[in-house]
């Protein structure tokens, strides 16, 4: 059966949420942003209309106002992009069984099995754009093609609110003359490695020898030549809304360096607790706990280490992350961190140990369980370590509003 491939791009994803739900900012310049005051001052999304000032995410607020002196920075509401992505993700498995998420607002569909219900794959890419359109006021680009590489270059070849097809018989004429850079994952390390050597697009690329390719790049290379030659056979994964999920992070910036270790277990601590919290909320535990650690001078660093016993409990995560850190200092005051649950696997029936370890974490767990109950109820500061009133300018951030990972990719939408 022949393949029909989409790859779906909310667009301008943040951004857009914003403007819908508060209709004096349409067709004003906005970027939703970090808070300066709280060393997170970056553009992290921007719509079409400070897009067209020249706005990129990833600017810095200084540079955006510089390009756009009337641009309105507005506040990341992470949960609410949340319930719009599970909404159109609703809507994507109307058509096919076969969705892949590649992000919050992005995810590949494989509707080969579809199109003698629905028609044709532009067919179907228009159907779900003006589904979204109409019942949730988003727009979204739409690649189709014949696999899921050419796919996601079309999503991104026309926006907003476009559908573009990338055929075996025309792909050479659409795709070739682009820039190396615009095929998925060719970095900028990659692309400027590439671009020494002559390679400067993806035509140049697809005709370059894949020997060379291998020994300039190892296995990556050859990699990129296929996916250049539209060669690329890698299924879209049949996956539940729960196994979308590959990690759940929460990473902050704080408001000041931190320079004790009473500093860093306070923000481990709420980093650790957002964590733990999603997971029972997601119904997952983990095996490998992940920080990331950037200091004063912006050296940044990721360390991972395996659980004894895969669990989801603050406890553990703290232990873990904290070991990790110390470990992993670099001796400068410490800009932010990170904390990352990795290798979820969901809970096996599990009857009570009387093994000391797995019993501890089993009576932690359900401790933790209550606290989440009462947080609920009562509000999310209701019940607080003590350590966080040692210190409440690190503790007053809301990292429930933090983003989590989908797939492998934070909720950020790309740099571009």
């Amino acid at each position: 059966m022949k393949r029909v491939i989409l790859h779906s791009d909310l667009n301008n994803f943040y951004a857009s949420v914003e403007c819908l739900q508060q209709p004096s900012l349409r067709n004003k310049p906005v970027a939703v942003a970090g808070d300066r005051e709280a060393r997170h001052g970056i553009v992290l999304a921007k719509n079409e209309a400070a897009k067209r000032c020249g706005v990129k995410t990833g600017h810095p607020l200084w540079m955006a106002k510089q390009k756009c002196k009337d641009i309105i920075f507005i506040p990341p509401h992470y949960d609410k992009y949340m319930k719009f992505s599970k909404a159109v993700w609703e809507i994507y498995r109307q058509y096919t069984d076969q969705v892949e998420s590649f992000g919050v607002d992005e995810c590949w569909l494989d509707v080969s099995g579809s199109t003698a219900l629905f028609g044709s794959g532009q067919d179907i890419a228009n159907a779900i754009r003006r589904r979204i359109k109409q019942e949730l006021g988003l727009t979204v680009s739409v690649g189709v093609s014949y696999n899921k590489i050419f796919a996601k270059l079309g999503s991104d070849l026309k926006k907003p609110d476009a559908t573009t097809v990338i055929r075996q018989d025309n792909f050479k004429e659409i795709v070739w003359p682009l820039s190396v850079g615009e095929l998925l994952y060719v970095g900028a390390s990659t692309c400027n490695r590439l671009r020494r050597c002559g390679i400067e697009t993806i035509g140049a690329l697809a005709k370059t020898d894949p020997v060379f390719l291998e020994s300039l790049l190892g296995k990556h290379g050859r990699t990129l030549w296929l996916f250049a030659n539209g060669l690329d056979t890698s299924p879209v994964s049949n996956i539940g809304a729960k196994s979308m999920i590959k990690s759940i992070s929460n990473s902050t910036t704080t408001n000041r360096d931190l320079l004790s270790d009473q500093d860093i277990r306070i923000v481990l601590y709420m980093l650790c607790e957002s964590v733990s919290a999603r997971m029972r909320e997601y119904g997952f535990i983990c095996k490998t706990v992940q920080v990331g650690i950037r200091d004063n001078s912006l050296h940044w660093i990721e360390r991972q280490g395996a659980l004894t016993i895969p669990n989801r409990t603050t406890a553990s995560l703290f232990q873990k992350a904290y070991n990790l850190v110390k470990t992993n200092q670099t001796g400068r005051p410490i800009r932010s961190l990170s904390v990352r649950a990795c290798d979820l696997q969901l809970p096996q029936t599990e009857q009570m140990s009387f093994l000391s370890d797995i019993s501890a974490v089993q009576k932690q767990e359900q401790l933790e369980e209550t606290v989440d109950n009462l947080r609920r109820r009562y509000g999310q500061s209701s019940l607080r370590r003590g350590i966080m009133l040692l210190d409440t300018s690190l503790s007053k951030f809301d990292l429930r509003q933090n983003p989590i990972s989908i797939a492998g990719a934070i909720f950020t939408e790309e740099f571009s």
